[in-house]
């Protein structure tokens, strides 16, 4: 597996510029990072940057993550391309997608279907620029009180239902250890319809091992399955930055 830091959670309490994050990832041990928007990044300098140093960009968000209404389905798409022309400069492969919040007073069925054609939608300029989108369910219990997508076997259904190889769903286990627990079943069961993970502990979204979680198991099970894929880290944590880095290192890599 190869492990991703999230420059925007990990070093979100330090006052490090975005290039020094990018810069301290390298230094620390990891070979990939991440971040959420692009848009307010000088691609060209983080293409050079990345290459210098050798190191992966793991994900991003692509932009206007709204799927559930199909008003808004022209919006998505147009997001989409632009977002997969930035990940064309950074050599990345994998874009995020969440789907927006729940509508109200429209039947879940009507959403879930909206979903499902504007993945379907999205599928050819994917597949052309062979980017694989991963969609993710989050919590709504802490987090993203009103979000639509929050279990998992919703989103393996929309999945199977788009039926494209470079559409596939985020499995965060945070997230899921907040909706649903049943982790290591579900992840081996599902593995094929995965194509990312996050990972962060709970309670309070902090560094792995400050909370509930058995990661070891965990991150055995997804290993011993047969992922040898990309693992956000996607935490804020209690310690400093480059100490929780190191730990984590020091224990799963």
């Amino acid at each position: 597996m190869i492990f991703s830091p999230s420059l925007d959670a990990i070093f979100s309490k330090t006052n490090l510029t975005f290039a020094e994050r990018v810069e301290r990832t390298r230094e620390l041990g990891f070979t990939a990072f991440e971040f959420w928007g692009w848009g307010d990044k000088d691609l060209a300098a983080l293409a050079a940057q990345k290459d210098r140093l050798g190191l992966r960009v793991g994900s991003f968000c692509t932009k206007h993550g709204n799927l559930v209404d199909p008003a808004q389905r022209g919006r998505f798409i147009d997001g989409l391309a632009e977002s997969l022309a930035a990940a064309k400069r950074l050599d990345c492969a994998y874009l995020i997608a969440t789907v927006g919040d729940a509508r109200e007073g429209v039947a879940r069925e009507e959403q879930h279907d909206s979903i499902v054609d504007g993945l379907k939608a999205a599928a050819p300029l994917l597949e052309e620029a062979g980017v694989t989108l991963v969609v993710e369910p989050l919590n709504e219990l802490v987090d993203h009180r009103g979000y639509y997508l929050v279990r998992s076997d919703e989103a393996f259904a929309i999945i199977d239902k788009v039926g494209s190889p470079n559409v596939k769903v985020l499995f965060d286990v945070y997230h899921q250890q907040i909706s649903e627990g049943n982790l290591i079943p579900t992840i081996r069961a599902n593995l094929g319809r995965i194509g990312y993970f996050h990972i962060a502990d709970h309670p309070g979204r902090h560094e792995i091992g400050t909370g509930e979680i058995h990661y070891r198991n965990v991150l055995n099970a997804i290993r011993d399955a047969g992922y040898a894929g990309l693992v956000g880290l996607e935490y804020f944590p209690e310690r400093g930055a480059d100490e929780s880095l190191t730990a984590f290192l020091k224990e799963f890599a």
